[in-house]
């Protein structure tokens, strides 16, 4: 099954925060594993619970499945993704 890759609009401006060439990798990532399997990341738990996270170096991706979509909603350093 293919999935549809959606951004929330916030993901814009975390995206122009980051250097390009890491915004390249962090997206490449996204566009070859999510599409694919939804799921190559962790569950997260607490507050968080329902939602997944994958890393890409020093950057994580915060996203939520629902049917045959996935939302990113957030992609942050990982010192900073869960602030907010």
């Amino acid at each position: 099954m293919v999935y549809k890759i959606r951004f929330k609009s916030s993901v814009e401006k975390d995206l122009r925060r980051i250097d390009k060439g890491t915004v390249r990798k962090i997206l490449d990532k996204i566009d070859s594993e999510l599409v694919k399997e939804p799921t190559p990341g962790k569950m997260l738990s607490g507050k968080f619970k329902g939602l997944f996270r994958f890393r890409i170096g020093n950057y994580s991706v915060i996203y939520t499945i629902s049917k045959n979509t996935v939302l990113i909603l957030r992609i942050a350093h990982r010192k900073e993704v869960y602030r907010k």
